[in-house]
């Protein structure tokens, strides 16, 4: 028999990890399971980890076993995601030098405009970005590493803030002095809190730029009636803790007095944006909203994300998986990581390009015969929306899709023609859960995991997704599964 090599066995550290965690919630009495439930959802409204569906708040599903992640695992993770991150922070830069670039990750006009007059040193020297990159890992996998692919990033309004930190809380308040009762050796916990690292970083960039105010505003759709709650439950928390003031304004509720951005009477320091520039230029044209507060904010630099957040097409993908750019704008070490862990992703288009294994190919014809490996997505569109899984679909559903791709889908607003993209395939890891039917039966499910992974540099949060479909998204009524760090034995 071979012997299992270092790597292996640090690797399989995580399989046992799962297994006893599996084998806790398999003894776990069915009774006990319906009273954990009840109590995680009473908690879930105490501690408003909730979403907004048409109006009315309702508690987030989060699952009752959490997934483990060893602290070695979590620490190359954190390595990887900054790598991201700091590649991405360049897209503007590399957008106003490079027209190539510019032709796989398209601003409109407005908002290419909206670059040119905001973006400088300033910019340059400190570029405020919190991001969550979705990717799909096996942490149970002996060679772990290997399964890590990244699917596509998130730059702006990412949420999940309050929602990380809380889950892994009451993970830990209501659900693992039940599972100790039955595995005293197992110990987990929260990870670092998002909700500090968030804002360390945005003390950090006060600094930098040498601004004292710290009155923080969360700028978003205000009065939507649809989506996570999170930021009540944040201004509380950093109230409590930090002695801030926390603001929440809609766009249209911000000012400029004296060149300074206020909501009320109140002076806004930085603010963390949940809208996309065009999001706001169509504010502007479409219900005459003053943005120029806003506009503001992003030339004095006091904005997160930056203008950084504009690039988290899912076309980005490609400058980081083309040699024609990799080799050009990036290093050896940064290569590596995207040759490792990023997924092949192109625009969908007529034209040649390079596979991951640098055969150059006709891209249309590769798209056609590759169904089975291959999904089509929206380029800048989320929340799964028109994602096109290969081999869930016919030949026929799939050439279609390509041409509609290819020939431009115009959808809802005549002035946006929306782009696609091709990508790699991403193997999803499948977890199983349990759950609690209507009638109160109990059964253990398997569901497909997705990890949205939100580095600083301070360390990196985990938002995990379950779903049984393979387009996982919450919005669509998938759930959460919190990821908690463990070791096994004293």
């Amino acid at each position: 028999m071979t012997s299992l090599s270092p790597a292996e066995e640090r690797g399989l550290r995580g399989l046992s990890l799962d297994s006893r965690v599996r084998q806790i919630f398999y003894s776990i009495p069915h009774a006990t399971l319906r009273e954990l439930t009840e109590r995680m959802n009473e908690v879930a409204l105490e501690r408003s980890f909730t979403y907004m569906r048409e109006g009315v708040v309702e508690p987030v599903r989060l699952f009752l076993r959490p997934t483990g992640v060893m602290p070695d695992q979590l620490a190359y993770l954190h390595f990887v995601t900054l790598t991201l991150i700091n590649a991405l922070k360049r897209l503007p830069d590399l957008y106003i030098q490079d027209f190539a670039v510019r032709a796989i990750v398209p601003l409109t006009p407005p908002e290419e405009k909206w670059l040119w007059d905001t973006w400088g040193p300033s910019q340059r020297e400190a570029n405020p970005v919190l991001g969550r990159l979705d990717a799909t890992i096996d942490f149970t996998s002996a060679m772990w590493k290997d399964t890590l692919r990244f699917v596509e990033p998130n730059l702006s309004g990412v949420g999940g803030l309050h929602l990380i930190p809380t889950g892994e809380q009451m993970l830990a308040d209501v659900v693992l002095p039940i599972m100790q009762q039955y595995a005293p050796d197992l110990h987990m916990e929260p990870g670092q809190d998002l909700r500090e690292m968030f804002i360390q970083e945005i003390f950090d960039h006060l600094d930098a730029i040498g601004h004292r105010g710290k009155n923080l505003c969360f700028v978003e759709p205000k009065y939507a009636d649809d989506g996570p709650v999170e930021q009540a439950a944040l201004a509380r928390y950093y109230h409590d803790r930090h002695d801030l003031t926390v603001l929440h304004a809609d766009p249209a509720e911000l000012h400029l007095k004296n060149g300074q951005v206020y909501y009320a009477d109140q002076v806004v320091d930085m603010a963390y944006r949940d809208y996309e520039v065009r999001d706001l230029l169509d504010l502007e044209h479409d219900e005459g909203v003053n943005i120029g507060p806003l506009r503001a904010l992003f030339k004095q630099n006091r904005i997160m994300s930056s203008m950084v957040g504009e690039f988290d097409h899912k076309s980005c993908w490609e400058i980081l998986t083309d040699p024609n750019f990799t080799q050009k704008y990036f290093n050896a070490e940064e290569r590596q990581v995207f040759r490792r862990h990023v997924l092949w992703t192109r625009v969908l288009s007529e034209r040649r390009t390079t596979l991951s294994n640098g055969e150059t190919v006709d891209l249309l014809d590769y798209a056609r015969k590759e169904r089975d490996q291959l999904v089509i997505k929206p380029n800048r569109s989320y929340g799964g929306d028109r994602v096109l899984i290969g081999p869930a679909v016919t030949q026929g559903e799939w050439e279609a899709a390509i041409e509609q791709a290819v020939s431009g889908d115009e959808h809802g607003d005549e002035r946006v023609t929306d782009t696609y993209v091709v990508q790699r395939l991403a193997n999803l890891p499948v977890s199983e859960f349990p759950l609690i039917s209507p009638e109160g039966e109990v059964s253990i499910e398997p569901f497909y995991t997705v990890m949205g992974l939100a580095p600083t540099k301070y360390g990196v949060a985990i938002l995990g997704r379950a779903s049984q479909k393979m387009v996982v998204n919450v919005a669509q009524r998938g759930g959460l599964c919190g990821v908690l760090v463990g070791k096994l034995g004293k």
